[in-house]
């Protein structure tokens, strides 16, 4: 598997990309849940007449769509104005094969203004752009500076193109040039600067480890099964990474399958491989713990739902049909991007 392919972690999960889920205890632990209760707002997003209704219907449309292999997503048919979204790591970034959940919320004057965005943290900071408390610093949505097509943009911009951005441009290879003043192409070839990096992913990597069994110990609702199908999928590729990395065949996110060990030693420091030893205890036990039988997400009627997401079921079908001739995560998203830039 070369590196940036990573299509066995999706497309071996049984789990629709995009869907609607019904009842209020789909969406009882969303972050934004407390949002938009004045009437004013309510009146937007329950009149499926108003102009910020068809605007979120118009992107669900996109969405269920055009969403990459890698993404997921569920709305919710009470609560229009939530959204949660998966993103699975790429490989070739410390993040390969973890899962990173966002909570979503859309302002009841959308899209005139952006979306606000939660990173479920665990209270961990593996990334400049995401902090500990759950905020994501990004330009598209206003909580950092910008300028042109990186600001939020109320006639072109999308929740595809700031999912997609989150996963090509914050959780990427060398994350440690995210942060302000260390930009790509300035400091990242010199040795100083790119020992930095790799030191950055070794630590983003334990990290990453740790938020995979936070997902396991408490999925979040709606991807309980899809958290299961993802680690039975991947546990083993993930265990045999750790492994490499701890025998130094492999800088973190480059490992591949069925790839022999590096000829030439990768340097391992004494604590990374100490805690490497203890992700790898602790994730092989939640692994062989993962019901091997789970319940299988129930699926909800279509009857109710808005008339885009019955318009759109012929385009998901075909979509389908035509995953396993895509390119993988990081070509996907790379051209996804140019797409949505030009």
């Amino acid at each position: 598997m070369a590196p940036g392919d990573n299509k066995v972690a999706a497309n071996t999960i049984e789990f629709p990309q995009f869907d609607i889920l019904s009842g209020d205890s789909a969406h009882s632990d969303h972050y934004f849940i407390h949002s938009n209760k004045s009437k004013k707002a309510q009146g937007c997003f329950n009149d499926s007449t108003s102009a910020v209704s068809k605007k979120i219907a118009k992107e669900w449309k996109i969405l269920e769509k055009d969403l990459p292999d890698s993404i997921y997503v569920r709305v919710y048919e009470q609560r229009i104005d939530l959204l949660r979204a998966v993103i699975i790591g790429a490989a070739g970034t410390p993040y390969h094969d973890g899962l990173f959940f966002l909570d979503i919320v859309l302002p009841s004057d959308y899209p005139n203004q952006p979306p606000k965005v939660y990173y479920h943290a665990h209270g961990l900071r593996l990334n400049p752009n995401l902090y500990s408390n759950g905020t994501v610093c990004l330009s598209l949505i206003h909580t950092w500076t910008g300028r042109g097509v990186e600001l939020w943009t109320p006639a072109k911009s999308t929740i595809l193109q700031l999912l997609v951005s989150i996963q090509g441009l914050v959780l990427n290879s060398k994350p440690y040039f995210n942060e302000p003043g260390r930009e790509v192409g300035l400091y990242s070839k010199a040795e100083r600067w790119t020992k930095k990096s790799t030191a950055y992913n070794e630590e983003v990597f334990i990290l990453s480890c740790k938020t995979m069994l936070y997902n396991m110990r408490k999925a979040p609702k709606g991807f309980e099964s899809f958290v299961v199908e993802h680690f039975r999928a991947r546990g083993d590729f993930i265990l045999a990474a750790i492994r490499a990395y701890i025998n130094g065949d492999a800088t973190v996110g480059q490992y591949q399958e069925c790839v022999s060990a590096s000829l030439s030693s990768v340097p391992v420091s004494s604590k990374f491989k100490a805690n490497l030893e203890k992700m790898h205890l602790d994730l092989r036990s939640a692994f062989h713990g993962i019901d091997t039988s789970p319940p299988k997400m129930k699926k909800l009627p279509l009857e109710g739902r808005r008339e885009e997401k019955e318009a759109t079921s012929d385009a998901v079908k075909s979509r389908s049909s035509a995953k396993e001739s895509k390119q993988g995560i990081s070509s996907t998203i790379l051209k996804v991007l140019k797409k949505i830039f030009e």
